[in-house]
């Protein structure tokens, strides 16, 4: 894989998109999701300026942070969650964006250590009711981040989504934006100050960020193909 390369072409994709829509540079986080990726793949783009990583399986992750535990690396939990896990998550990881349930984040807060500070929360929205997909419907937004916001361990900071691929980009389009609308929604009702929009992977990364994205999560576009 050349690292090296693909990051280069991502973050002028990056910076194109935040220029054609008037964003100031660097406003779009990259996060890079190296599930099933080695340690020597992440310490690779750690040296070339990746700061921020993405795992989905907390066994797998926990080898690797402690493997990297002296790279300042700021980790985000982006998969399903078992409350057997939490401890470990709550511990471990700086963000955590696919929280669907409130008995999973009671139980982040409970065991997320004080001298850590508060852990980044995202609540993962499922926009088209994606039975084979975790999150919860729009609908359901507002009892659950009424909730979490009150967690004294938490912070909320956004909503996250993984909307089905679309071969029209409007559509596509018209998904992202519609999580964008919700998060202001939100932040207005309930006088949150949410600032983040988790979405947008290596397919539409682009039309996610014309729609408001601030972190978009980057897998194959990055290491290639995943390793079978």
């Amino acid at each position: 894989m050349n690292l090296h390369q693909n990051l280069k072409q991502i973050k002028q994709l990056i910076t194109q998109a935040e220029v054609e829509c008037g964003r100031d540079h660097g406003s779009v986080l990259l996060l890079a999701v190296s599930k099933q990726q080695s340690i020597e793949a992440i310490n690779e783009l750690f040296q070339l300026g990746v700061t921020h990583f993405g795992e989905s399986y907390f066994q797998e992750a926990q080898q690797k942070i402690n493997a990297l535990q002296s790279v300042p690396i700021c980790w985000h939990f982006i998969g399903p969650i078992q409350s057997n896990k939490t401890k470990g998550i709550a511990a471990l990881f700086h963000w955590v964006h696919s929280i669907s349930r409130l008995k999973i984040a009671e139980c982040l807060n409970e065991f997320r250590p004080l001298n850590l500070g508060p852990l980044n929360i995202c609540l993962q929205i499922n926009l088209v009711d994606e039975k084979t997909k975790s999150g919860i419907s729009p609908e359901y937004a507002v009892e659950l981040a009424r909730a979490v916001s009150q967690l004294p361990h938490l912070k909320l900071r956004g909503l996250m989504t993984i909307p089905p691929p679309q071969h029209d980009p409007q559509i596509q389009y018209a998904l992202f934006n519609e999580l964008n609308q919700l998060m202001h929604s939100l932040n207005q009702e309930l006088g949150l100050d949410m600032d983040t929009l988790s979405m947008g992977m290596s397919s539409d990364f682009v039309t996610a960020i014309k729609a408001g994205a601030t972190i978009v999560r980057i897998g194959q576009g990055l290491f290639g193909e995943r390793q079978k």
